[in-house]
Protein backbone atom coordinates (compact mmCIF):
# COMPACT_ATOMS: atom_id res chain seq x y z
CA UNK A 1 0.00 0.00 0.00
CA UNK A 2 1.15 3.61 -0.11
CA UNK A 3 -0.77 5.31 2.67
CA UNK A 4 -1.66 9.41 3.06
CA UNK A 5 2.24 10.70 3.02
CA UNK A 6 2.56 9.34 -0.39
CA UNK A 7 6.39 8.54 0.55
CA UNK A 8 6.76 5.23 -0.79
CA UNK A 9 5.31 1.22 -1.52
CA UNK A 10 4.62 -0.41 1.71
CA UNK A 11 5.32 -4.40 0.98
CA UNK A 12 5.18 -7.27 2.98
CA UNK A 13 5.33 -10.98 1.73
CA UNK A 14 2.52 -12.58 4.84
CA UNK A 15 1.79 -16.09 5.50
CA UNK A 16 -1.38 -16.97 6.53
CA UNK A 17 -2.35 -20.36 8.53
CA UNK A 18 -6.17 -21.11 9.58
CA UNK A 19 -5.94 -22.60 13.17
CA UNK A 20 -9.66 -24.49 13.24
CA UNK A 21 -12.66 -24.30 11.39
CA UNK A 22 -14.08 -21.15 9.41
CA UNK A 23 -11.36 -18.59 10.04
CA UNK A 24 -11.92 -17.55 13.38
CA UNK A 25 -8.15 -17.69 14.35
CA UNK A 26 -5.44 -17.26 12.32
CA UNK A 27 -1.98 -17.27 12.77
CA UNK A 28 -0.23 -14.51 10.70
CA UNK A 29 3.90 -14.63 9.65
CA UNK A 30 5.44 -12.08 8.10
CA UNK A 31 8.62 -13.48 5.87
CA UNK A 32 9.32 -10.37 4.12
CA UNK A 33 8.64 -6.71 4.00
CA UNK A 34 10.11 -3.73 1.94
CA UNK A 35 9.52 0.03 1.30
CA UNK A 36 9.59 1.28 -2.25
CA UNK A 37 10.77 4.77 -2.13
CA UNK A 38 8.97 6.94 -4.61
CA UNK A 39 11.58 9.54 -6.83
CA UNK A 40 10.54 13.66 -5.71
CA UNK A 41 9.57 13.87 -9.63
CA UNK A 42 7.25 10.91 -9.18
CA UNK A 43 5.64 11.93 -5.49
CA UNK A 44 5.02 15.46 -6.38
CA UNK A 45 2.91 13.97 -9.57
CA UNK A 46 0.88 12.04 -6.73
CA UNK A 47 0.35 14.79 -5.08
CA UNK A 48 -0.66 16.93 -7.62
CA UNK A 49 -3.90 14.60 -7.78
CA UNK A 50 -4.58 15.15 -4.34
CA UNK A 51 -6.75 18.47 -5.14
CA UNK A 52 -8.21 20.34 -8.22
CA UNK A 53 -7.76 21.94 -10.42
CA UNK A 54 -4.36 20.03 -11.16
CA UNK A 55 -6.17 16.32 -10.52
CA UNK A 56 -7.54 16.17 -13.87
CA UNK A 57 -9.12 13.12 -15.53
CA UNK A 58 -6.47 12.73 -17.60
CA UNK A 59 -4.04 12.87 -15.12
CA UNK A 60 -5.27 10.73 -12.75
CA UNK A 61 -5.88 7.86 -15.83
CA UNK A 62 -2.25 7.91 -16.38
CA UNK A 63 -1.20 7.35 -12.98
CA UNK A 64 -3.83 4.67 -11.99
CA UNK A 65 -1.50 2.53 -14.14
CA UNK A 66 1.73 4.19 -13.54
CA UNK A 67 1.18 3.31 -9.89
CA UNK A 68 0.01 -0.12 -10.90
CA UNK A 69 3.55 -1.28 -13.01
CA UNK A 70 5.06 0.52 -9.36
CA UNK A 71 2.70 -1.93 -7.20
CA UNK A 72 3.36 -4.80 -9.29
CA UNK A 73 7.80 -4.14 -8.88
CA UNK A 74 7.37 -3.47 -5.36
CA UNK A 75 5.24 -7.15 -4.86
CA UNK A 76 8.05 -9.08 -7.14
CA UNK A 77 11.06 -7.07 -5.20
CA UNK A 78 9.29 -8.55 -1.56
CA UNK A 79 8.81 -11.97 -3.24
CA UNK A 80 12.33 -11.97 -4.05
CA UNK A 81 13.61 -10.99 -0.67
CA UNK A 82 11.81 -13.79 0.75
CA UNK A 83 13.77 -16.17 -1.54
CA UNK A 84 10.23 -17.14 -3.18
CA UNK A 85 8.76 -16.76 -6.77
CA UNK A 86 6.01 -15.34 -7.82
CA UNK A 87 4.12 -19.03 -8.62
CA UNK A 88 4.62 -19.19 -4.84
CA UNK A 89 2.00 -16.64 -3.94
CA UNK A 90 -1.24 -17.24 -3.82
CA UNK A 91 -2.99 -13.41 -3.93
CA UNK A 92 -2.18 -10.07 -3.49
CA UNK A 93 -3.97 -7.83 -1.72
CA UNK A 94 -3.54 -3.97 -2.98
CA UNK A 95 -4.69 -0.57 -1.23
CA UNK A 96 -4.06 1.13 -4.29
CA UNK A 97 -3.17 5.20 -3.30
CA UNK A 98 -6.17 7.30 -1.76
CA UNK A 99 -6.21 10.33 -3.75
CA UNK A 100 -9.84 11.56 -2.21
CA UNK A 101 -12.38 10.18 0.20
CA UNK A 102 -15.71 11.67 0.44
CA UNK A 103 -17.46 9.24 3.45
CA UNK A 104 -20.22 11.98 3.30
CA UNK A 105 -21.57 10.98 0.06
CA UNK A 106 -20.15 7.32 0.37
CA UNK A 107 -17.54 8.07 -2.19
CA UNK A 108 -13.86 6.94 -2.43
CA UNK A 109 -11.08 6.62 -4.61
CA UNK A 110 -7.97 4.87 -4.53
CA UNK A 111 -5.75 4.60 -7.74
CA UNK A 112 -3.00 1.39 -8.60
CA UNK A 113 -4.40 -0.32 -11.77
CA UNK A 114 -4.98 -4.15 -10.45
CA UNK A 115 -4.97 -5.72 -13.86
CA UNK A 116 -1.75 -4.26 -14.66
CA UNK A 117 -0.36 -5.83 -10.67
CA UNK A 118 -2.06 -9.13 -11.88
CA UNK A 119 -0.76 -9.09 -15.54
CA UNK A 120 2.49 -8.12 -14.09
CA UNK A 121 3.31 -10.73 -11.12
CA UNK A 122 0.42 -13.54 -13.08
CA UNK A 123 -1.19 -13.52 -9.24
CA UNK A 124 -4.54 -12.80 -8.23
CA UNK A 125 -4.83 -9.16 -6.90
CA UNK A 126 -7.54 -7.83 -4.70
CA UNK A 127 -8.13 -4.01 -4.91
CA UNK A 128 -10.76 -1.59 -3.74
CA UNK A 129 -11.43 -2.14 -0.29
CA UNK A 130 -12.91 0.31 0.30
CA UNK A 131 -16.08 0.92 -2.04
CA UNK A 132 -18.35 -1.89 -0.50
CA UNK A 133 -18.02 -0.28 3.25
CA UNK A 134 -19.37 2.40 1.87
CA UNK A 135 -22.20 1.22 -0.02
CA UNK A 136 -23.07 -0.05 3.72
CA UNK A 137 -22.81 2.75 4.94
CA UNK A 138 -19.62 3.16 6.59
CA UNK A 139 -16.47 5.46 6.09
CA UNK A 140 -14.82 2.91 4.16
CA UNK A 141 -12.20 3.45 6.68
CA UNK A 142 -10.39 2.56 8.99
CA UNK A 143 -10.20 -1.24 7.69
CA UNK A 144 -6.80 -2.26 9.71
CA UNK A 145 -9.22 -2.93 12.55
CA UNK A 146 -10.19 -6.98 11.47
CA UNK A 147 -6.38 -7.23 11.40
CA UNK A 148 -5.91 -5.96 14.75
CA UNK A 149 -8.58 -7.96 16.00
CA UNK A 150 -6.99 -11.25 15.03
CA UNK A 151 -3.42 -10.58 15.86
CA UNK A 152 -3.43 -8.69 18.94
CA UNK A 153 -6.39 -8.85 21.10
CA UNK A 154 -5.14 -10.36 24.25
CA UNK A 155 -7.32 -12.13 26.47
CA UNK A 156 -6.67 -10.06 29.77
CA UNK A 157 -5.19 -6.61 28.38
CA UNK A 158 -6.74 -4.09 27.30
CA UNK A 159 -4.73 -3.06 24.27
CA UNK A 160 -5.22 -0.01 21.59
CA UNK A 161 -3.47 -0.42 18.30
CA UNK A 162 -2.18 3.30 17.88
CA UNK A 163 -0.96 3.93 13.63
CA UNK A 164 0.35 7.33 12.68
CA UNK A 165 0.73 8.01 9.40
CA UNK A 166 -0.66 10.65 7.53
CA UNK A 167 -3.27 10.30 9.31
CA UNK A 168 -3.80 8.62 13.11
CA UNK A 169 -5.81 6.41 13.65
CA UNK A 170 -6.92 4.42 16.85
CA UNK A 171 -8.51 0.25 17.34
CA UNK A 172 -9.37 0.01 20.71
CA UNK A 173 -8.78 -3.66 21.95
CA UNK A 174 -10.35 -4.41 25.08
CA UNK A 175 -9.58 -7.54 27.16
CA UNK A 176 -11.31 -10.43 25.63
CA UNK A 177 -13.36 -8.75 23.68
CA UNK A 178 -15.11 -10.57 20.50
CA UNK A 179 -14.55 -8.32 16.96
CA UNK A 180 -18.36 -6.86 17.99
CA UNK A 181 -16.45 -5.33 20.86
CA UNK A 182 -13.93 -3.32 18.38
CA UNK A 183 -14.04 0.15 17.88
CA UNK A 184 -11.75 1.96 15.95
CA UNK A 185 -11.58 5.92 14.50
CA UNK A 186 -9.30 8.28 12.85
CA UNK A 187 -8.11 10.20 15.68
CA UNK A 188 -6.61 13.10 13.94
CA UNK A 189 -3.65 13.98 11.88
CA UNK A 190 -0.70 11.90 12.32
CA UNK A 191 2.96 12.76 10.23
CA UNK A 192 0.87 15.13 8.17
CA UNK A 193 0.67 18.52 9.33
CA UNK A 194 4.40 18.03 10.66
CA UNK A 195 5.78 16.87 7.22
CA UNK A 196 3.50 19.57 5.55
CA UNK A 197 5.22 22.18 8.17
CA UNK A 198 9.12 20.60 7.39
CA UNK A 199 8.18 20.66 3.28
CA UNK A 200 7.54 23.93 3.22
CA UNK A 201 9.56 26.00 5.83
CA UNK A 202 12.69 24.39 4.06
CA UNK A 203 11.55 24.96 0.91
CA UNK A 204 11.21 20.86 -0.55
CA UNK A 205 14.75 20.22 1.30
CA UNK A 206 13.52 18.10 3.57
CA UNK A 207 10.23 16.46 3.44
CA UNK A 208 9.85 15.25 7.46
CA UNK A 209 11.24 16.08 10.61
CA UNK A 210 13.70 12.90 10.66
CA UNK A 211 14.18 11.77 14.44
CA UNK A 212 12.22 14.84 15.67
CA UNK A 213 15.15 16.96 15.58
CA UNK A 214 13.09 19.92 14.76
CA UNK A 215 10.64 19.42 17.00
CA UNK A 216 13.11 18.81 20.10
CA UNK A 217 15.00 22.08 19.28
CA UNK A 218 11.65 23.79 19.29
CA UNK A 219 9.14 24.74 22.15
CA UNK A 220 5.59 24.38 22.07
CA UNK A 221 3.60 27.53 22.05
CA UNK A 222 0.59 26.42 24.07
CA UNK A 223 -1.70 29.22 22.83
CA UNK A 224 -1.68 27.97 19.29
CA UNK A 225 -1.39 23.94 20.42
CA UNK A 226 -4.89 25.13 22.43
CA UNK A 227 -6.34 26.41 19.21
CA UNK A 228 -5.34 23.45 17.04
CA UNK A 229 -7.35 21.34 20.01
CA UNK A 230 -10.26 22.84 19.35
CA UNK A 231 -10.08 21.29 15.47
CA UNK A 232 -13.75 20.68 14.71
CA UNK A 233 -13.04 16.88 13.17
CA UNK A 234 -10.43 15.98 16.84
CA UNK A 235 -13.47 17.00 18.80
CA UNK A 236 -15.97 15.03 16.67
CA UNK A 237 -17.91 11.77 17.87
CA UNK A 238 -16.90 8.53 16.07
CA UNK A 239 -16.73 7.05 13.14
CA UNK A 240 -14.83 9.12 11.62
CA UNK A 241 -12.31 9.46 9.32
CA UNK A 242 -9.86 12.41 7.78
CA UNK A 243 -7.27 12.67 4.98
CA UNK A 244 -5.83 15.82 3.43
CA UNK A 245 -9.21 16.92 2.44
CA UNK A 246 -9.01 18.41 6.48
CA UNK A 247 -5.08 18.19 6.70
CA UNK A 248 -3.57 18.60 3.48
CA UNK A 249 -1.04 21.56 2.03
CA UNK A 250 -4.03 24.55 2.06
CA UNK A 251 -4.50 24.03 5.82
CA UNK A 252 -0.71 23.90 6.48
CA UNK A 253 -0.18 27.12 4.35
CA UNK A 254 -2.97 28.62 6.59
CA UNK A 255 -0.89 28.01 9.55
CA UNK A 256 2.15 28.96 8.79
CA UNK A 257 0.68 32.41 7.08
CA UNK A 258 -0.68 32.78 10.72
CA UNK A 259 1.72 31.88 12.69
CA UNK A 260 4.70 34.11 10.70
CA UNK A 261 2.70 36.84 11.20
CA UNK A 262 2.50 35.64 15.27
CA UNK A 263 6.36 36.12 14.84
CA UNK A 264 6.29 32.35 15.86
CA UNK A 265 10.18 30.46 14.62
CA UNK A 266 10.07 27.72 12.39
CA UNK A 267 11.06 24.96 14.95
CA UNK A 268 8.31 26.43 17.45
CA UNK A 269 5.92 25.24 14.72
CA UNK A 270 7.11 22.01 14.16
CA UNK A 271 7.17 21.23 17.56
CA UNK A 272 3.86 22.69 18.28
CA UNK A 273 2.37 20.34 15.07
CA UNK A 274 4.14 17.50 16.67
CA UNK A 275 2.55 18.39 19.73
CA UNK A 276 -0.73 18.37 18.32
CA UNK A 277 -0.39 14.92 16.89
CA UNK A 278 0.20 13.62 20.69
CA UNK A 279 -2.42 15.64 22.37
CA UNK A 280 -4.95 14.49 19.90
CA UNK A 281 -4.23 10.72 20.63
CA UNK A 282 -3.99 11.37 24.48
CA UNK A 283 -7.31 13.25 23.91
CA UNK A 284 -9.32 10.09 22.82
CA UNK A 285 -7.41 7.69 25.01
CA UNK A 286 -8.39 9.88 28.11
CA UNK A 287 -11.92 10.56 27.23
CA UNK A 288 -12.94 7.58 25.09
CA UNK A 289 -10.97 4.61 26.09
CA UNK A 290 -9.90 4.66 29.47
CA UNK A 291 -13.18 5.73 31.16
CA UNK A 292 -14.71 2.92 28.92
CA UNK A 293 -12.27 -0.09 29.20
CA UNK A 294 -9.03 1.00 30.81
CA UNK A 295 -5.63 1.04 28.95
CA UNK A 296 -3.09 -1.69 29.83
CA UNK A 297 -1.02 -1.04 26.70
CA UNK A 298 -0.69 1.78 23.41
CA UNK A 299 0.76 -0.20 20.50
CA UNK A 300 1.83 1.97 18.40
CA UNK A 301 2.74 1.73 14.29
CA UNK A 302 3.74 3.85 11.03
CA UNK A 303 6.12 6.81 10.66
CA UNK A 304 5.03 8.07 13.53
CA UNK A 305 6.61 5.12 16.19
CA UNK A 306 10.48 6.46 14.92
CA UNK A 307 9.36 10.05 15.95
CA UNK A 308 10.87 10.45 19.47
CA UNK A 309 9.28 13.17 20.73
CA UNK A 310 6.02 12.01 19.83
CA UNK A 311 6.88 8.76 21.75
CA UNK A 312 7.94 10.78 24.57
CA UNK A 313 4.73 12.61 25.22
CA UNK A 314 2.52 9.72 24.68
CA UNK A 315 4.55 8.48 27.42
CA UNK A 316 4.41 11.40 29.39
CA UNK A 317 0.47 11.81 28.51
CA UNK A 318 -0.31 8.88 29.81
CA UNK A 319 1.34 8.97 33.82
CA UNK A 320 -1.67 7.95 36.12
CA UNK A 321 -1.63 11.12 37.42
CA UNK A 322 -2.20 12.92 33.72
CA UNK A 323 -4.42 10.31 32.33
CA UNK A 324 -6.74 8.82 35.14
CA UNK A 325 -5.35 5.67 35.13
CA UNK A 326 -6.26 3.86 38.65
CA UNK A 327 -4.23 0.73 37.82
CA UNK A 328 -0.82 0.43 36.79
CA UNK A 329 1.09 2.69 34.36
CA UNK A 330 0.06 1.94 30.35
CA UNK A 331 3.07 0.80 28.64
CA UNK A 332 3.83 2.60 25.68
CA UNK A 333 5.64 -0.03 22.59
CA UNK A 334 6.07 -0.58 19.33
CA UNK A 335 4.25 -3.05 17.16
CA UNK A 336 8.17 -4.20 16.24
CA UNK A 337 8.02 -5.38 20.05
CA UNK A 338 4.63 -7.07 19.19
CA UNK A 339 5.99 -8.96 16.52
CA UNK A 340 4.88 -6.85 13.60
CA UNK A 341 7.28 -4.71 11.57
CA UNK A 342 5.43 -0.79 12.61
CA UNK A 343 6.62 -0.17 9.17
CA UNK A 344 5.08 -3.20 7.33
CA UNK A 345 1.93 -3.32 9.68
CA UNK A 346 -0.81 -2.21 7.12
CA UNK A 347 0.33 -3.91 4.28
CA UNK A 348 0.21 -6.68 6.67
CA UNK A 349 -2.99 -6.43 7.30
CA UNK A 350 -4.18 -5.62 3.67
CA UNK A 351 -3.05 -9.12 2.99
CA UNK A 352 -4.82 -10.49 5.72
CA UNK A 353 -8.34 -8.57 4.23
CA UNK A 354 -7.54 -9.95 0.99
CA UNK A 355 -7.29 -13.41 2.09
CA UNK A 356 -10.85 -13.19 3.46
CA UNK A 357 -11.94 -11.89 0.48
CA UNK A 358 -10.84 -14.54 -1.64
CA UNK A 359 -12.55 -17.15 1.52
CA UNK A 360 -15.48 -15.02 1.23
CA UNK A 361 -15.66 -13.53 4.13
CA UNK A 362 -16.35 -10.43 5.79
CA UNK A 363 -12.98 -8.20 6.83
CA UNK A 364 -14.73 -4.61 7.78
CA UNK A 365 -15.99 -4.09 11.59
CA UNK A 366 -18.95 -2.00 11.41
CA UNK A 367 -18.04 -0.74 14.81
CA UNK A 368 -14.94 0.91 13.52
CA UNK A 369 -16.82 1.69 10.44
CA UNK A 370 -20.39 2.82 10.72
CA UNK A 371 -21.22 0.08 8.13
CA UNK A 372 -24.82 -1.55 8.84
CA UNK A 373 -23.16 -5.01 8.28
CA UNK A 374 -20.30 -6.36 7.79
CA UNK A 375 -19.45 -7.05 4.06
CA UNK A 376 -16.79 -8.82 2.12
CA UNK A 377 -14.35 -6.05 0.97
CA UNK A 378 -12.65 -5.94 -2.31
CA UNK A 379 -12.53 -6.57 -6.53
CA UNK A 380 -10.74 -9.81 -7.27
CA UNK A 381 -8.99 -9.47 -10.46
CA UNK A 382 -7.64 -13.27 -11.18
CA UNK A 383 -4.56 -13.90 -12.25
Amino acid sequence: MSGTSADGIDAALVEIVEVGAGGGTLRVRTLAHCCVDYNPTFRQEIFSLFTPPESTVDKICCMNVQLGEEFARAALKVIALAGLRPGDVHVIGSHGQTIHHMPQCHATLQIGEAAVIAERTGITTVSNFRARDLAAGGEGAPLVPYFDWVVFSHPSLTRVMQNIGGIANMTVLPAGCDIDGVTAFDNGPGNMIIDGFVTELSGGAMTYDRDGEMAARGHVVLELLEELMGDEFVRRDPPKTAGREQYGRQYVQALIRDWRARGIAADDMVATATAFTAEAILLHLRERVIPACGLDELIVSGGGARNPVIMQALARGLEPARCGCTASRPVVVTSDDRGVPSDAKEAVAFAVLAYQTIMGRPGNVPGATGASRPVVLGCVTPA
